[in-house]
């Protein structure tokens, strides 16, 4: 599905020809930040190793990619799904590798509690994952790393998030280790005005300073998720879909009614929304922010344990109700995660 986005509001915001000032009360249509993040893999299996094995994540479900039934969607998380801990892949098992750049949504950084950082620089080590830092940012030290497909991956040390969540306790991490959904996400782009002004405009983010070419903002409230990085990437070259590249950014709506009331606020500022798309376990819209970034604003509901138990999430392949006919051809030609 190509998704694109009109013109008019960007116009706006270079030459202040058009009133693009929000609309609605801003309360009333603020995000209250990221609720998950989708990224193409190559591998599947290799996919599921990286994230179950060396980052300790849960896997929560395994179903298809709703619009090609014929590949996987898997995502990862923390115990119980929560939004601002949810990473997702499309698998193609020969699919060529992106390459990134302008106009994407590129690090993923992941929260972990402070006293756990040293722990996590050992584990990666230990796990033969090469890394680079710890370098420090915005007061706070990180470690990067790509997954392996190239994803650009961090881990943040991260003050009063030793509550946040639900930390998954596998083998090797325990409750203290384990990571607790996302630090931030970082964009690049090649003009950030335009998308410093979406997100501290009907999203309700704050500006939150600046380092160099990163421009942080960031949404109230306490936990994870909470944080966007805008990377300022003037002259550089656009990036490209495949393998190791995030496919979109979905921020967080807390029900029917207020994603709603987001999509009216966009519509109004010029900006290319499709309809409500029903995606199980929430409901998304999507459009293009100025920068070309795709974003989806995603409703916490209905969850990730409407079509099975908490205790046994992501065990057994979950499809929609219109592709459950197909369910013994949809087996048949996905390939196995485990031999």
């Amino acid at each position: 599905m190509a998704f694109h986005i009109i013109n008019s509001c960007n116009s706006a915001i270079q030459h202040s020809s058009l009133n693009c000032a929000p609309s609605l009360e801003l309360e009333d249509i603020m995000s209250t930040g990221i609720h998950h993040i989708t990224a193409i893999a190559g591998d599947p299996k290799r996919n599921v190793e990286f994230y179950i094995k060396v980052l300790g994540l849960r896997f929560i479900k395994k179903t298809v990619n709703f619009d090609d039934p014929g590949s996987y969607h898997l995502y990862y998380a923390d115990g119980s799904g929560s939004p601002g801990s949810v990473l997702t892949f499309f698998p193609h098992p020969h699919a060529r590798a992106g390459r990134h750049g302008a106009g994407q949504a590129v690090e993923v950084s992941f929260a972990i509690p402070r006293a756990a950082f040293s722990f996590w620089i050992d584990r990666l080590h230990q796990k033969g994952v090469a890394y680079t830092g710890p370098e420090e940012r915005f007061g706070e030290k990180l470690i990067s790393f790509d997954d392996p497909d190239g994803l650009k991956l961090e881990l943040v040390a991260t003050d009063g998030i030793e509550n946040a969540g639900d930390p998954w306790v596998t083998e090797g991490i325990g409750a203290g280790e384990a990571i607790r959904g996302f630090h931030s996400v970082t964009l690049w782009e090649q003009d950030h005005e335009a998308t410093a002004k979406l997100l501290t405009g009907p999203f309700g983010f704050k500006a939150d300073g600046s380092e160099d070419n990163r421009f942080r903002f960031r949404t109230g409230g306490d936990g994870v998720g909470r944080i966007v990085d805008v990377r300022r990437t003037p002259d550089f070259w656009n990036g490209s879909m495949g393998a190791g590249v995030n496919h979109h950014v979905a921020f967080r709506a807390a029900d029917d009614a207020h994603q709603a009331e987001m999509r009216k606020e966009l519509i109004a500022q010029g900006f290319d929304v499709t309809p409500m798309l029903d995606r199980q376990y929430f409901h998304s819209i999507y459009f293009r922010e100025p920068g070309g970034v795709l974003f989806e604003i995603a409703t916490d509901p209905p969850g990730f344990t409407i079509d099975e138990p908490l205790e046994s999430l992501g065990q057994t392949l979950k499809l929609p109700p219109r592709y459950e006919a197909q369910r013994d051809a949809i087996e048949k030609n996905l390939p196995s995660l485990t031999e």
